[in-house]
């Protein structure tokens, strides 16, 4: 089973560096590349999983921090939704970018810090 976990948690960090990648290589031309939705849903789709299956293992020595998983899917789906509608449109515009890229970057500093 910690094969699996570990092969989910590269896909979900892959996953989040294409979203940063792709929009900070993009940021001053304004503009969502098309990998950038495919790494994001990856991340969402790969955190849903991890999350499922650390409620499945959860011990009352290693407990889920419910909220913290919350939090990051939340974050997670607001990203996904900025990069699907900034991807349609044919210039997303800098401040949409910058928004994808920072919340990307919360989503990490959430995943690190909150303990």
């Amino acid at each position: 089973m910690s094969i699996v976990f570990g092969v989910l948690v590269v896909l979900h960090l892959l996953g989040w560096a294409i979203v940063l990648g792709g929009t900070l290589v993009n940021m001053r031309s304004g503009l969502i590349a098309k990998g950038v939705l495919h790494g994001a849903l990856t991340a969402l789709l790969t955190g849903l999983i991890l999350a499922v299956l650390a409620g499945a293992t959860a011990t009352a020595d290693d407990p889920v921090i419910w909220p913290k998983l919350i939090v990051k899917l939340v974050v997670a789906l607001v990203v996904c939704a900025l990069v699907w509608w900034g991807g349609r449109r044919e210039k997303a515009g800098t401040p949409l970018v910058g928004a994808v890229a920072g919340l990307t970057f919360v989503n990490v500093v959430i995943a690190v810090m909150w303990r």
